[in-house]
């Protein structure tokens, strides 16, 4: 089964100089999907942007100079592969959306117990295969994303990242309604969907950040603005929390200074949860000093992108309304100047490509 209008050909943007901020529109074959498989016609996350400049250093430079990058993506059913179509409930046309991990085993001891962003044989979009900055692209049929009706694609599109990601870190937060939880890089991509997502759950949620971010984050959902450059970071939150602290810190920011001042917000039985990865060569985290930990029981936990269902329940939070993505749309020729401000830390919400 497959559309009269698939071409021979479709455009791309390529990493042409990995290890530096250098993107570059090409013209590449428009695959064939095989087996189990469905070839999607496309409609920025920083994580894109730490990929192509080999910036994580547990992560092995895959990145090519004919690398295609992109991990959230969204666009229509154009072909399936051979015995595809009768195997799936999915149909031509259907809009569907392709995540951070484009194929997870489902089988391994990550997949079940429901931790498919650690799949020991999972494939990551843009990274160990083509990703979504692209007219077409392929995907594992059975690991694809429905999207609900009704709900906007650039707005839908950074969810099943960044809104999974941070929506799998609400629930292992420890938070229960009521409590307060802080949320550190408020004002950025992650950061302005883990604002929302609180508050759909019914936590109080504190804002820190950069000036500038101030008003974005309480439109998002925030009782109060931290910032982060302030005197005494720490004494203000215990002021904004009767003396007690916060119950959860979800630390968006791609910062290790983020992470040492996580510990010294956190109250008794708090938890500080780990989502943003730093560049650069791995640091411990400063000021998690065991007998402190001991003396308020507090805890680390750390939290990779969401499963399939979280995906699910991301998406269903956003077509009521309760969630939505503040995004810049920008073309594929942009994607360079969006990675700029990307690297200046600039960025209000999310960058959303058109094709």
């Amino acid at each position: 089964m497959e559309t009269d209008s698939v071409p021979e050909k479709h455009r791309a943007v390529v990493y042409d100089k990995p290890g530096e901020l250098s993107t570059k529109v090409v013209e590449i074959d428009t695959p064939e999907p095989g087996p189990g498989q469905v070839l999607i016609r496309i409609g920025v996350c920083h994580s894109d942007l730490s990929l192509m400049l080999n910036a994580w250093a547990g992560f092995p430079d895959f990145t090519t100079s004919t690398q295609v990058g992109g991990h959230e993506g969204i666009g229509h059913i154009a072909r399936f592969g051979p015995d595809t179509s009768d195997k799936t409930e999915l149909k031509l046309g259907d809009r569907v959306g392709i995540k951070w991990v484009a194929s997870a085993c489902l089988r391994c001891p990550p997949c079940l117990a429901g931790a498919e962003g650690l799949c020991r044989k999972q494939l990551i979009s843009g990274y160990s295969c083509p990703g979504t900055f692209q007219e077409y692209v392929l995907s594992p049929a059975h690991y694809v994303t429905p999207i609900p009706d009704g709900l906007d694609s650039a707005v839908a599109a950074p969810l099943l990242c960044g809104g999974v990601t941070v929506y799998s870190a609400m629930r292992k937060s420890g938070a229960q309604a009521g409590d307060w939880v802080a949320v550190s890089g408020a004002g950025g991509g992650l950061g302005h969907l883990a604002l929302q997502v609180g508050r759909a759950m019914g936590f109080r949620m504190l804002g820190l950040d950069m000036p500038g971010k101030e008003d974005l984050i309480l439109e998002c959902g925030a009782e109060k603005f931290v910032d982060v450059t302030g005197d005494d970071v720490a004494k203000e939150v215990q002021s904004i929390t009767d003396g007690e602290g916060v119950t959860a810190v979800v630390v968006c920011s791609a910062s290790n200074d983020a992470y040492a001042t996580a510990m010294g917000l956190l109250r008794f039985n708090g938890t500080s949860v780990v989502v943003g990865m730093p560049d650069g060569d791995p640091l411990a985290i400063a000021g998690a000093i065991p007998g402190f930990m001991v003396a308020k029981q507090s805890r680390i936990v750390g939290s990779a992108v969401g499963n399939r269902r979280e995906a699910a329940e991301m998406l269903a939070l956003a077509s009521r309304g309760l969630v939505t993505t503040r995004v810049t749309l920008r073309s594929m020729e942009g994607l360079g100047e969006a990675f700029e401000e990307m690297k200046a830390g600039t960025v209000r919400g999310r960058f959303v490509l058109e094709m």
